[in-house]
């Protein structure tokens, strides 16, 4: 349950970083502690940023080409005799292409699979609807013993790693291309399961995950600015979920807003939405990518287009609190 205790202040760097760029080294340090870990990649080291721990350990690192079903057979395999396999694709590929046999050999055994999605959301430099991942949050927490993890910004992202290293369950990590502010401090301490509170009040309740949590802090400064005092509480864990917390903000409010960078159908705004009919009904708004395919363009104009701005989050918010006077 939130309680005073676990409000998490925020700060911002004012110097955005690249979740990919701080996973590729995230690996590296990692890899200094356990020696077990192995990083297997699609092909496209470049992009998910493996390269970095290819430069370091080369000898550690496994060039499966673009072949993701193969990779997923030989990750298994690895991690039945020892290693902790880390997976390196994009999103797309493993939540579609490779669902299979991630289903069949990695989930159903419960093995220790690290399945690193790069290149999640919408924002993934123009690639358009074939890269662009918005239904891998919905696939991969309703498949059965699979961890799903969507970190805010690289300092909760390197707490995440650092906490599935310690896990021998398969997991997958969500992981977004382009820079994006840095909203925890430092010695932010990551767990498997908790929501964060990162801001408290009393008129409305923000519930965000992944980087979508940013633009949600923004969009609480453009309720302030009104009057509205809204709470934000942020998900980095889909599953386990944490329905105390989640519960709670419905109860001190009485209005919920979730806001991701994901369809509405069978992520954040399902899983809360479930929380809420089953422990506490409470009016909600979902703010996400309805049932649509995305297109290439620039990064303002798809967030625009696709209604996940701040001010489309503002916007539902106010319209919750007009329909509940």
């Amino acid at each position: 349950m939130i309680d005073a205790t676990t409000l998490v202040s925020t700060t911002s760097t004012g110097q955005p970083v690249a979740m990919r760029e701080a996973w590729g080294q995230g690996l590296v340090d990692l890899a200094h502690q356990y020696f077990d870990l192995l990083v297997l990649d699609g092909d496209l080291a470049n992009s998910t940023r493996a390269d970095i721990f290819a430069a370091a350990y080369p000898d550690r690192f496994l060039e499966m080409g673009i072949a993701e079903q193969n990779m997923i057979g030989v990750a298994a395999g690895l991690a039945t005799v020892g290693y902790v396999p880390w997976i390196s694709t994009f999103a797309a590929f493993l939540a579609k292409r490779a669902l299979d046999q991630i289903r069949v050999v990695v989930a159903q055994p419960g093995l220790n699979v690290k399945l690193c999605g790069s290149y999640s959301g919408i924002l993934t430099s123009k690639t358009g609807k074939t890269h662009q991942a918005v239904q891998d949050l919905a696939v991969f927490r309703s498949m059965p013993g699979v961890v799903t993890i969507a970190p805010a910004d690289a300092v909760e992202l390197r707490g995440a790693m650092a906490a599935m290293m310690e896990m021998t369950e398969p997991v997958y990590l969500r992981l977004t291309r382009d820079p994006s502010p840095t909203i925890f401090p430092p010695d932010h301490h990551f767990q498997i399961g908790r929501a964060v509170l990162l801001r408290g009040g009393r008129d409305i309740g923000l519930i965000g995950t992944g980087v979508q949590t940013v633009r949600v802090l923004e969009a609480a400064e453009l309720l302030r600015a009104e009057g509205v005092d809204a709470a934000v509480l942020h998900l980095p864990t889909l599953k386990p979920l944490d329905l105390g917390a989640i519960v709670q903000v419905a109860a001190q409010t009485g209005a919920i807003v979730t806001a991701e960078d994901h369809s509405v159908l069978g992520g954040l705004g399902s899983a809360v939405a479930e929380t809420l009919a089953e422990h506490r009904p409470t009016p909600m708004r979902r703010i996400g990518w309805r049932d649509t395919y995305g297109e290439s363009g620039p990064n303002d104009a798809l967030l625009e287009k696709y209604g996940l701005t701040p001010g489309h989050i503002a916007a539902a918010a106010r319209e919750l609190l007009q329909a509940l006077r």
